[in-house]
């Protein structure tokens, strides 16, 4: 691995970004994650691949508005993060060709972001904690499978599949929601209800689909 200019760049700006909101939001402790991440950002190539970092580094005040049940933030941070999902598949579309590493590095910054959010909401008291953990283990689990396969000598193609995508949507869109309706003093119990039951089923099928995908021999790569 060798260092890459666009993610050095990309770096410094996150972290100015990063400095800036721990001065603000008075969390200086945040600052660690923002360089952690920049660090591993900095061997990252590709435009459309630092901003899909951006949920990444967003993993941070999403904890932190969480657990502070700042509802109105937590809602800006979702819909920022929802924002960066379409954009890095844009850009992988028109400046590159979608990458395999690209493909892998969706799922895990997802994972981080949503398994902060929930852990947050879940510690503040505005979420169950079993569910969280069910999110948690959405992404983590894939993960520790494919780690796996790799030890192992085998090379699954990385790749989204279609209930891993509309899975994702959903957490944040539940997340997010029950955020949204706290932030403006609705009721959110319907969503939480909603959330209780959906999450769980739409994993599963994560884990089905997920498993029928690696099961099928990876394409080869094409020339050039």
């Amino acid at each position: 691995m060798r260092l890459d200019r666009t993610g050095v760049v990309a770096g410094a700006i996150y972290l100015v970004l990063g400095f800036l909101w721990a001065m603000a939001a008075d969390m200086p402790v945040a600052l660690a994650w923002f360089v952690a991440v920049a660090v591993v950002g900095a061997f990252i190539p590709g435009p459309a691949n630092q901003v899909s970092l951006a949920r990444a580094y967003l993993a941070a005040p999403a904890l932190a508005y969480a657990l502070r049940q700042d509802f109105g933030s937590v809602a800006l941070v979702v819909a920022i993060a929802g924002l960066t999902d379409l954009v890095d598949g844009t850009i992988a579309r028109r400046i590159a060709q979608p990458s395999t590493l690209g493909g892998g590095l969706d799922p895990v910054v997802d994972g981080v972001l949503t398994g902060a959010l929930a852990i947050g909401l879940a510690l503040g008291g505005t979420f169950p904690l079993w569910l969280a953990l069910v999110v948690i283990a959405r992404y983590l689990l894939p993960a520790l499978a494919g780690g796996v396969l790799i030890a192992m000598g085998h090379r699954p193609e990385l790749r989204h599949t279609l209930t891993g995508q509309v899975s994702t949507v959903l957490i944040l869109v539940l997340l997010g929601g029950v955020c949204l309706f706290r932030g403006l003093k609705q009721d959110s119990s319907g969503l939480l209800n909603a959330a209780e039951v959906v999450i769980p089923i739409a994993t599963l099928a994560t884990y089905v689909h997920l498993g029928f995908a690696l099961r099928r021999p990876a394409r080869a790569p094409q020339p050039g």
